[in-house]
């Protein structure tokens, strides 16, 4: 269905993509797996015409060869791009968002759409509103329009980016199932995540980049995780998790019945040098939390006690202040300044550190960003680099820098490592591991249900915005979080 013949892609000072030739064959689900800045995204929007490859390479599509694409014609051999951001109107609904842009013939109306829209919904087993507004819908369930939207468009090669980043459980399931309907009707898929479970069940073939390279394709079932992570970074890495050695010291903060954002009577204290993991289903309340706690959003009521005295957080910059950092789920919304530098986004939390009678010290600035490119291992060619330019992973690098900078006691890390590869992940438990270590308190909000398990020494679980229980290490186990995270009570576990 689609072959690339020594595909190179060079931006100033990177080399994104150097002479990379693969294929993929009709009704095939195939994954394309490497770590952050490996070139997946650039090979991606390659395919999809979003951007062009430097001269020399092919593209070819059912025996059509092409220099590059453009998007209009990368649509009409076929190809559907589902980004991990969605791309959708939301003021508009859901069966517009599906058909926008589409010749409908005559007759077209509201009521035509949303009944041809339902029909895609029954055949794939959408559970969507046809006439819901896409403002009122969950991110999980924004997604799931995003691939009804490319369904709909009859595409022969589809290519999925970290599809499942903001799906549970059961929404996984059902996306599983709309694939395998697809590879029935011989749409070719590309999938692309860094959830090694995922790969395995629903894959057949498997290709590696590594630092804009290509290293190897090989059969689902002729490989297994350790030999894919190998190829990846290039190394051995054998541990997942470092190992939790850590004395918990004293309560350095106490959530007295936080009432607000959607959350309700929520308890729990915070210890130095402690990773207190917040666990739940898509909804739960564990973000919102969060939100209350570093002042992006209003508590209604209860109170915020912190080194044993109750204060007020009135924003993020006042909860830095007092000693409060935060680094978001959605990096590149709350994260980062994506249309600016490395250097300028380190500095944004700890101005008052890099200034001198008002005025900025450039050589502070510089040696601050400097200091957590080394440390965090941010890839990039120099600290004056633009953010939008990294990869995913190095972005949240960027947001960890930004915090970290500000040198804060109680560090929020919420989906610390959601779209980051394997290597990058391994980088972030440790950091996380030594801030603890050198008694710094952590707040982490997962969905990974290992990461949460790895990672926690004690596990706060929250249902329909309320503590549905507190687990500490003697009581963990996925059955025990999944059956307070349903509302049930933790004595049947």
């Amino acid at each position: 269905m689609l072959k690339l013949e020594h595909i190179t892609k060079t931006y100033p000072g990177v080399k994104a993509l150097q002479d990379v030739s693969l294929s993929f064959e009709q009704g095939e689900v195939h994954a394309l797996l490497g770590e952050n800045g490996a070139g997946k995204s650039t090979l991606i929007k390659i395919i999809a015409g979003a951007i062009a490859p430097d001269a020399g390479g092919k593209l070819w599509f059912d025996d059509r060869e092409y220099p590059c694409m453009t998007p209009a014609l990368s649509a009409q051999n076929g190809v559907a791009v589902i980004y991990q951001d969605v791309n959708l109107v939301v003021n508009m609904t859901v069966a517009e968002n599906i058909f926008m842009g589409r010749k409908m013939g005559k007759g077209y109306s509201r009521k035509r759409l949303n009944l041809l829209a339902q029909e895609l919904f029954d055949e794939y087993g959408f559970e969507l509103d046809p006439a819901a507004r896409v403002i009122s819908l969950s991110p999980a369930m924004q997604q799931m329009v995003e691939i009804a939207r490319a369904i709909s468009n009859e595409a022969k090669i589809m290519i999925m980016d970290e599809p499942t980043a903001p799906l549970a459980s059961r929404e996984v399931d059902l996306l599983f199932d709309i694939i395998r309907k697809l590879k029935k009707k011989g749409v070719t898929v590309i999938y692309i995540s860094h959830r090694m479970e995922e790969v395995f069940e629903i894959t057949e073939r498997i290709s590696v980049l590594r630092d804009g390279e290509y290293v190897k394709t090989i059969r689902t079932k002729d490989t297994n995780r350790q030999e894919l992570v190998n190829l990846m970074v290039g190394r051995e890495l054998n541990e997942t998790f470092p190992e939790r050695q850590n004395s918990r010291g004293d309560v350095i903060l106490e959530a007295k019945k936080l009432t607000g954002n959607s959350v309700e009577q929520i308890d729990f204290q915070l210890h130095k040098g402690e990773i207190l993991g917040f666990a739940g289903l898509v909804g739960s309340g564990r973000s919102e939390t969060m939100e209350l706690l570093c002042g992006a959003k209003k508590l209604e009521s209860g109170e915020i006690v912190l080194r044993g005295q109750r204060v007020r957080i009135k924003s993020p910059s006042d909860a830095i202040r007092q000693g409060i950092g935060w680094i978001p789920e959605d990096r590149k919304e709350q994260g980062v300044i994506l249309h600016n530098t490395v250097l300028f986004n380190t500095s944004l939390s700890c101005m008052d550190k890099l200034t001198t009678f008002g005025f900025i010290s450039k050589k502070k600035n510089e040696e601050t960003a400097e200091k957590y490119r080394a440390d965090l291992q941010i890839k990039v060619p120099h600290i004056r680099q633009m953010v939008i330019n990294l990869s995913g992973g190095n972005q949240q690098k960027v947001a960890l820098a930004k915090t970290l900078a500000a040198d804060p006691d109680i560090i929020i890390f919420d989906e610390p490592t959601k779209g980051i590869d394997v290597g990058a992940k391994q980088e972030i438990y440790h950091l996380m591991n030594r801030l603890a270590g050198e008694g710094k308190a952590i707040l982490m909000v997962s969905s990974d249900m290992e990461e949460i398990l790895g990672m926690s020494d004690r596990i706060i679980v929250l249902y329909e915005g309320r503590c549905a229980g507190e687990l500490s290490r003697g009581e963990f186990s996925q059955e025990t979080i999944l059956r307070l995270a349903s509302g049930m009570q933790k004595e049947e576990a």
